[in-house]
């Protein structure tokens, strides 16, 4: 009976329910907030900085934000997942976008590694005296 219980005792601690925000807080009403912004300034004041920012075609601002559940042993699951795009000339805002888990497609992660072409494949020993020498020793500050 004591192994059982202890047994059990050590499943429930390993099922834990824990809940991390990632990305940007936004407000509730977000697309009635951003919708009067006009210039980037704005933007920045309300919203903060973006995460990222596109580097061909139009400039596009990007920031997210979602809940990482935790579940134990299971894999995180993401709810609550909001995307706020603005699309920027200059100092102003032109149109922003809001999109929440519905409006985002899923993506699934490849197995695997992606192969680097023309890259070398070295074993551990081809590894080990590759470096050899390209390390200086400790406190020589170069």
């Amino acid at each position: 009976m004591k192994k059982t219980i202890l047994c059990a005792l050590v499943l429930l601690s390993a099922c834990t329910f824990q809940t991390k925000h990632r990305g940007y807080v936004f407000p509730d009403d977000l697309a009635s907030q951003v919708v009067n912004i006009k210039t980037t300034s704005a933007l920045i004041e309300k919203i903060g900085a973006p995460q990222v920012k596109t580097m061909y075609g139009d400039e596009v601002w990007v920031y997210y934000g979602a809940d990482e559940n935790y579940r134990g042993p299971l894999a995180p699951t993401f709810t609550d997942e909001t995307v706020l795009l603005a699309w920027v000339k200059g100092n102003r805002v032109l149109k922003t976008q809001v999109l929440h888990d519905a409006d985002l497609p899923d993506v699934k992660i490849a197995e695997g590694e992606t192969e680097i072409p023309a890259a070398i494949e070295l074993n551990a020993i081809e590894e080990l005296f590759n470096n050899i020498g390209r390390f200086s020793p400790a406190g020589m500050g170069q």
